[in-house]
Formats: structure tokens, C-alpha cells, sequence
């Protein structure tokens, strides 16, 4: 198939090792920044924080956060171009979506009258939220829409990425605790530039299901 979306996806690949000589320039970080802003999301709750780690000091704590476990992903946070936590907030208020309806109302997306009425949406986080007003689950899975939002619009740059589970949240909370309140991270995304020697996965064939084994049309 000839498309362009097509040849972004056939392209990207999970990057295995960066090459720590190689930077993201500030006119492509500015689109994957708006990229993240722009992401969609359950009632438009944008349940989220993205905490970008760019300077040698941020990696540094970064780096810390695998004294216990999934060591395997350290060493991208210090040869990635940048890495990015993809926090949600556990216990997401009425409050909080107030911000997204009085937004709209500023964009002229709702009319002020209806402040009220818009608020019908935010039913939907209420029905996943516990007696302790925790819905961590709806708003983890927002995030993931935003992760597949950047990890695209990176590889439309030509900008490696490693999404990475393999990190550990209750690390992450206490090294970041100040820039994180209120928010979880479980998964971050490192971006950058493939090790053109070192990454095995780059030169690897890329393999899927066939077409048949993962889509119906009814």
C-alpha cells in the first residue's frame, strides 16, 4: 500500500539502544509538544501530565528510578534524545473537568449558559471511580491514547521511539513526587535517534498478523 501513514508506521520500530550524540531539535520537540496538547481523550477529561526530561540533571534522577527493577530500560535515560512520563491522576474531581468546561466556554466550544449541562460528562468518570474517588484505570487509559498520538507523530519526524511499561511507579512518585502530586506515572516513552550500530532491532524485519487474524468488517 502507497500512503504516507503507511510508510510512517512501516518504518518506526522500538528502538533497542539511542545514540547519546544525537539531539531532538526544538522545532520538532514544539510539534510533539502541541501533538500531546492536541491528543484525545474520554469527554475531552485530558486526565493527564507529561513530564518531559530533557536536561543531564532530570536524566540523572530518571536513571535512579531503576535501582529495583527493569534495569534492562536504564540505559535509555541517558542516551535518549528525551524521555517522557505519561502521568495520569488517580482521583480525577469534578474540579478538575471544571477546568475542560470552562475551557470550552473560553474557546467558544460551549456557550456559557450551558456550564451546567456540559457537565452531564463527566458521568462517565464517575462510573469508573471507587468509593475513594479513585478512577486511576478510565484515566491510565487516556493516556495511552496519548502515547499512540506522539509515538506517530515522532515517527512522521523520523524520531525513534522505545514506549516503556518496564518502569517503576512507585520510584518515579518518590524521584518526581514535586512535579507528579496528584499524578501516577506507569509508562514513559523515550525519543531520539537509533544507535545506527548498536540497535539490532532497526535492521529486523517487521512482523504483524495478516490482515485477516486482526480485522473483521461486518
Amino acid at each position: 500500500m502507497s500512503h504516507q501513514i503507511i510508510t510512517d508506521l512501516e518504518k518506526r520500530h522500538t528502538a533497542k539502544q539511542y545514540d547519546a550524540s544525537k539531539k531532538i531539535s526544538q522545532a520538532d520537540l514544539e510539534v510533539i509538544y502541541e501533538a500531546m496538547r492536541l491528543s484525545p481523550s474520554s469527554i475531552n477529561s485530558q486526565p493527564w501530565k507529561f513530564i518531559v526530561i530533557e536536561s543531564d540533571k532530570a536524566k540523572q534522577r530518571f536513571h535512579d528510578t531503576f535501582a529495583n527493577k527493569f534495569q534492562f530500560n536504564q540505559k535509555h535515560a541517558k542516551d535518549a534524545s528525551h524521555i517522557i512520563l505519561f502521568a495520569h491522576k488517580t482521583h480525577y474531581k469534578r474540579e478538575d473537568y471544571a477546568k475542560v468546561v470552562d475551557k470550552g466556554i473560553e474557546d467558544g466550544r460551549t456557550k456559557p449558559e450551558n456550564r451546567e449541562q456540559a457537565f452531564g460528562g463527566f458521568a462517565f468518570a464517575e462510573m469508573n471511580m471507587d468509593e475513594n474517588g479513585n478512577n486511576a484505570a478510565w484515566t491510565k487509559s487516556q493516556v495511552y491514547i496519548a502515547l499512540g498520538n506522539v509515538m506517530h507523530t515522532a515517527a512522521r519526524l523520523s524520531i525513534d521511539s522505545t514506549p516503556m511499561e518496564g518502569v517503576d511507579p512507585e520510584l518515579i512518585g518518590e524521584i518526581f513526587s514535586a512535579e507528579l502530586e496528584g499524578y501516577q506515572c506507569d509508562v514513559a516513552l523515550a525519543i531520539g535517534y537509533h544507535h545506527k550500530d548498536e540497535d539490532y532491532n532497526a535492521a529486523l524485519p517487521k512482523s504483524r498478523l495478516t490482515m485477516e487474524d486482526v480485522v473483521t468488517v461486518l
